[in-house]
């Protein structure tokens, strides 16, 4: 490809235009230049919601791959913006959720020094991707991973070899890009193309297309860890004790939905333990060693943590139906 014809595909992009909404930013008051971009930013979940079947079936992409301790990864790959979306979103699982350690992975091209400095000419190798996925990954990519390649623009090249890589590796491929077409069609087995128009800044995919991006990044990993069981209702009930801040929310968890008169419950049974009192509830987590759903069913059922762990294995994770078989042994 030439010089001029390289210039003639990224003009081309919408997200390369120029948007004539803002082409007066510089010259307003520093109030008009916030409402322009919020004006703009309104769009955004408009997008999104454009996406929402291919957004769906990348859930249930990766589900399968990461339920019941199969031992799936969830690898994203990106440059720039799109490669610090995908490093944030798969490092913010392990304390949200509890997931196994390696079950997401974040790359971005450069490696991690390029999370704060830009690594000139990364994005633009094939070979990169694959190289950086062979040292990061233990075992090596393969038919239980899922691989996310993440480019607003659709074509980089670091993830255009990152997806072939994967694919000749037999893992499953998710294309994420905020244009439509991108070349990352026939690379994919789901493809979100998410159009969000052109820039508040020419060409700065930082603001539209990186809003976008950790919209549907955040819907796709908690989507996934939702439907593996990591939740009740809305209550995250796999979540790390790491500080005092999420061992006062274990706590809340623990006690709305083990009380009697807790809100919301799915489950109208009586409460085997008291868990009025902090010590109480404490003392239940730590002979679960922490875990969160394990103490509610122990609270709930009077089963001992040993027992509620192979109620819990044989329900898949899944509190609620544990719960329910529970329930069901007592009538």
């Amino acid at each position: 490809m030439t010089v001029d014809s390289l210039e003639d595909s990224l003009a081309s992009l919408q997200t390369e235009q120029r948007n004539a909404l803002t082409s007066q930013i510089d010259t307003v008051s520093t109030l008009e230049l916030c409402q322009i971009i919020n004006d703009q930013d309104q769009g955004v979940a408009d997008a999104v919601k454009l996406c929402l079947p291919e957004i769906a079936q990348a859930i249930d992409l990766v589900v399968p791959r990461i339920a019941n301790g199969r031992g799936g990864r969830v690898v994203y790959i990106g440059a720039g913006t799109s490669g610090r979306l995908g490093v944030l979103d798969a490092s913010e699982i392990p304390p949200t959720f509890s997931a196994p350690p390696g079950q997401f992975v974040g790359l971005i091209a450069g490696g991690d020094r390029a999370l704060r400095t830009a690594v000139e000419g990364a994005e633009d190798s094939e070979s990169l991707a694959g190289e950086e996925m062979a040292a990061a990954l233990d075992p090596p990519l393969g038919s239980g991973d899922v691989l996310i390649g993440i480019a607003s623009s659709g074509r980089t090249p670091y993830v255009l070899g990152g997806l072939r890589y994967a694919r000749a590796a037999g893992a499953a491929t998710i294309g994420l890009a905020c244009v439509k077409p991108s070349r990352m069609r026939g690379l994919c087995d789901v493809l979100i193309e998410c159009v969000t128009g052109p820039e508040v800044l020419t060409g700065s995919t930082r603001l539209k297309a990186g809003t976008a991006t950790k919209m549907i990044l955040n819907m796709i990993s908690t989507g996934s860890q939702v439907r593996t069981g990591k939740t009740f209702g809305n209550l995250m009930i796999d979540l790390q004790m790491s500080n005092e801040k999420l061992r006062d929310r274990a706590r809340r968890v623990l006690r709305t939905v083990v009380s009697p008169d807790a809100a919301n419950t799915a489950n109208t049974s009586k409460a085997a333990h008291d868990v009025h009192q902090d010590a109480e509830v404490d003392a239940i987590l730590a002979g679960c060693d922490g875990s969160v759903k394990l103490s509610i069913l122990v609270a709930m059922s009077g089963l001992s943590p040993e027992q509620a762990r192979l109620v819990l294995q044989k329900s898949g994770g899944m509190l609620s139906k544990a719960l329910r078989s529970v329930d069901q042994t007592k009538i």
